[in-house]
């Protein structure tokens, strides 16, 4: 019997649920600094790309893809950070980060460079609208 997909504390702390594709569930973090998706497997164990089968593997980049795609689309981003880190939470995530020449951190990372300033409930309701109908996710 396999273990229940869960996610971590930190990332239901940290994010809003946008929905489901066929292999991850999509989040938007909770921070109005940049537009910022994350991408979980719905698989228990897995803490590294690695640790999923090649099927899984080909889907996951198939939907890091399609997620960069719109979220570029919505927001006419300069670049786009995707990155699967995991130092603090173990879970296995991608983050797909819209970035602009003048946001608060450009160039560097995004991580630990200013605090997130939360989204406004319309803004944030706004997106998710968007990205959950670019992305067929009802």
């Amino acid at each position: 019997m396999s273990l229940p997909f869960t996610l971590h504390p930190q990332i239901l702390k940290d994010s809003i649920g946008i929905g489901d594709l066929p292999l991850s569930h999509v989040r938007l973090m909770n921070d109005a600094t940049y537009p910022w998706l994350l991408l979980m497997p719905r698989r228990a164990v897995a803490s590294e790309i690695i640790d999923l089968d090649e099927a899984d593997r080909v889907q996951l980049m198939a939907e890091i893809a399609q997620v960069s795609q719109v979220l570029k689309a919505l927001t006419g981003c300069d670049k786009l950070n995707v990155a699967s880190l995991g130092n603090v939470v173990p879970q296995l995530h991608v983050h797909v980060i819209a970035r602009f020449r003048g946001d608060a951190t450009w160039p560097k990372p995004v991580w630990g460079q200013v605090p997130a300033v939360a989204y406004m409930e319309d803004a944030a309701s706004n997106l998710i609208s968007q990205l959950r109908i670019k992305l067929s996710i009802s």
